[in-house]
């Protein structure tokens, strides 16, 4: 006659066979309590904290077209400023100027190095105020006798009169 399997876990070493729970007795607090369970591989144990997800440097479309937008719109600006430099309103005397337009009315003078081939003018007198056609001439006149063009511009409060001659 054969003899049945013992009961519980015949690969356990060292343990009572059997379950304790299932035979009403409570585990030994000697031994800590309860078996502490352990987690899946990667996860933390239950209970533990949870670290914060990483902050990762992923910039959207979004943003990236915003940060576009805001480059070139400053880009623009710093054109401007640039080539308003160049304008009449920044001349002093001495410095030379092409005139970039054939319209009389608007002659778009620049200030150019005196040394480039561009350069058509020489200012003799700049003079700050508003002037018109014929108190123009003569403030020019008064001003530098060898003048042969009168240029006035008036801003607002930054009006003023160039007294040209050609380089």
């Amino acid at each position: 006659m054969t003899t049945p399997p013992p009961q519980g876990n015949p690969f356990a070493q060292g343990q009572p066979q059997g379950n304790p729970f299932a035979q009403g007795q409570a585990p030994d607090p000697s031994q800590g309590g309860f078996p502490q369970q352990g987690g899946q591989p990667g996860f933390p144990p239950p209970g533990a904290p949870v670290p914060p997800p990483q902050q990762g440097r992923k910039l959207s479309f979004k943003t990236i077209k915003n940060i576009v937008i805001v480059l070139i719109i400053a880009g623009v600006a710093i054109g401007t400023y640039i080539t308003s430099q160049d304008d009449a309103d920044t001349a002093a005397v001495g410095d030379c100027m092409h005139r970039g337009s054939t319209d009389d009315n608007n002659p778009d003078l620049e200030v150019v190095d005196c040394g480039d081939a561009k350069a058509q003018y020489k200012v003799l007198a700049k003079v700050e105020g508003n002037f018109s056609g014929l108190t123009a001439q003569t403030k020019c006149e008064a001003e530098s006798k060898d003048f042969q063009y009168s240029y006035t511009e008036t801003n607002g409060s930054k009006s003023f009169l160039l007294c040209l001659k050609d380089k």
